[in-house]
């Protein structure tokens, strides 16, 4: 597998996960009906942020990832990142791949830490990765986010120093 810079050009590929996970409405918090042109500005970021795609020996797009920093100004130096796998390419390492990949990416670029915002507490297959790499449940939003099948489940802020 081959994480690199994501263009223009992959969001053909990228868009079909992309709608089938946010349409989905179980793990962003983007609206279910984003549309496609608005999503693309949404994933595909410019400098200094970046987007990446994992691809396979043949050039398939497995997954993508997108990371920036998580706030403004006095609190620019936290990353953020986010990740989406095709459900066609799940169980391969896939998002652990991306989600060191964006570690690397915040150390390198001088980050203190990394925070994910928002991470769905019933999105346990998340939770666990993130947890393996060594981030910490900092708190939960109670009933942060309403889920189409379990209802308002909680929000979990993680984090990881570097």
């Amino acid at each position: 597998m081959l994480i690199r810079e994501a263009t223009t050009e992959d969001w053909p590929a990228i868009w079909p996960f992309f709608h089938e996970i946010v349409s989905a409405g179980e793990t962003f918090t983007f609206p279910p009906d984003l549309e496609k042109g608005d999503a693309r500005g949404w994933w595909l970021l410019s400098a200094p942020s970046r987007t990446v795609v994992a691809v396979d020996d043949a050039g398939t797009v497995l997954g993508t990832a997108k990371m920036n920093r998580n706030h403004m100004g006095n609190g620019s130096h936290i990353a953020s990142a986010s990740y989406m796998v095709d459900s066609r390419h799940s169980g391969r390492g896939v998002g652990r791949a991306l989600c060191e990949y964006t570690v690397e990416w915040a150390r390198e670029a001088g980050f203190r830490a990394m925070q994910f915002n928002a991470v769905v507490e019933t999105n346990t297959h998340a939770v666990r990765l993130y947890r393996s790499l060594g981030f910490e449940v900092l708190g939960t939003l109670p009933e942060g986010f309403n889920h189409p099948a379990e209802g308002y489940v909680g929000l979990h802020i993680m984090h990881k120093a570097l």
